[in-house]
């Protein structure tokens, strides 16, 4: 099963600070999972496009089966580029949602928001 947490700042407040993606769907033998596959190349090409659209290189650990995201805080002071790296993230969950919606089986998403807020 994958698990994919987003963090967001609050419900009234909805920008997303991080994302986690972690474990293996199984849905298919390893070179074959098109779940596995389809899950990381939108986490990976969401971070290669953060990076490639506004310059602002996500903190960021990356290994198999796992990938943590955290957008820095200075970037916050960037609103073109903030805005611009929300889109992006949003984008990414409206693609992981639909995986979810067909594969569920494989992949979960859980929205959590900073505590305090």
């Amino acid at each position: 099963m994958i698990n994919v947490t987003i963090k967001r700042f609050a419900p009234d407040s909805p920008q997303i600070s991080s994302f986690v993606v972690e474990g293996h769907a199984e849905y298919d033998v390893p070179g074959k999972d098109l779940v596995c596959a389809a899950v990381s190349a939108i986490s990976v090409g969401t971070f290669n496009s953060i990076e490639s659209i506004t310059g602002i290189i996500p903190i960021h650990e990356m290994e198999r089966g796992f990938m943590d995201v955290i957008i820095p805080e200075s970037a916050r002071d960037l609103a073109g580029k903030w805005d611009h790296i929300q889109v992006i993230l949003e984008s990414m969950v409206v693609m992981l949602q639909t995986i979810e919606e067909n594969y569920g089986d494989y992949i979960t998403i859980e929205t959590i928001y900073h505590k305090g807020g």
